[in-house]
């Protein structure tokens, strides 16, 4: 099929897919998250308009690098002047848990040609994430968990597009009186509080925030990078654990 005949089949493709119970049941499931979503997003347009980025750059890095945490990261490192090396070294600590979650999702979305998993990467989020694994277990035949991520992904994007656009436009003119970063950080606070499942997750969340508040000291927001690296020290550490005391007599 020519990229024509692809462009233009693409409203019925899309009208199509829309109409699919498990798409619209993954719309659903993620309108609660839209509240927290949108309060992150806020708190990411405005630091990106006050970082003295311009306004035409600030939009086309938020939809192209689709990522609040990293985008967080490396804003105050860009205003500093920082070395581009640590640039690169903050944003790749603080993403590489989309390697994580593109392992656990790729029993799912492996029969899928590359093009079509490259776009799905691209909307992967931490939200949509919870959401999908607590429907889904394990593969299911046919493209019912496809559906839903694609509900729930497209929902979290278009909320984080408009709020994190609406911060970059508003940018100064929003006080920080009203809290509204308190407000994000709460948001995020209770998005990881979702994902701490064992004692394990636990220990390592309570070990990374006390790093990264001993750290805090340390230039070029370096106590984020501290804080990742020891959050993934206790889980090596942790999972390494058992094995060792199987071994045991």
């Amino acid at each position: 099929m020519s990229l024509k005949s692809r462009v233009a089949a693409f409203p019925a493709e899309a009208t199509a897919v829309m109409r699919r119970p498990m798409f619209r049941e993954g719309l659903v499931d993620a309108v609660p998250m839209a509240i927290g979503i949108a309060a992150w997003g806020l708190v990411a347009g405005v630091a990106m308009a006050k970082s003295g980025m311009g306004m035409p750059m600030a939009i086309f890095m938020s939809i192209v690098v689709y990522a609040g945490s990293a985008q967080i990261a490396c804003l105050p490192l860009i205003a500093a002047g920082a070395p581009m090396w640590v640039v690169w070294a903050a944003t790749l600590c603080v993403s590489l848990r989309f390697m994580a979650f593109s392992f656990r999702y790729r029993p799912f979305f492996m029969h899928l040609p590359r093009r079509r998993r490259i776009a799905c990467s691209f909307l992967m989020g931490d939200t949509n994430f919870a959401l999908f694994f607590r429907r889904f277990s394990e593969p299911l035949p046919g493209r019912e968990h496809v559906d839903y991520f694609l509900g729930s992904s497209l929902s979290t994007f278009g909320v984080w597009q408009v709020s994190i656009i609406t911060g970059i436009v508003a940018g100064h003119g929003i006080p920080t009186a009203w809290g509204v970063g308190f407000a994000g950080t709460m948001a995020l606070l209770a998005l990881t509080c979702t994902q701490l499942h064992n004692a394990t997750t636990w220990i390592a969340a309570v070990v990374a925030g006390c790093a990264a508040v001993a750290a805090y000291a340390l230039p070029l927001k370096l106590n984020i990078i501290v804080g990742i690296a020891a959050a993934v020290a206790i889980s090596v550490v942790a999972g390494r654990l058992p094995a060792r005391a199987g071994r045991e007599p």
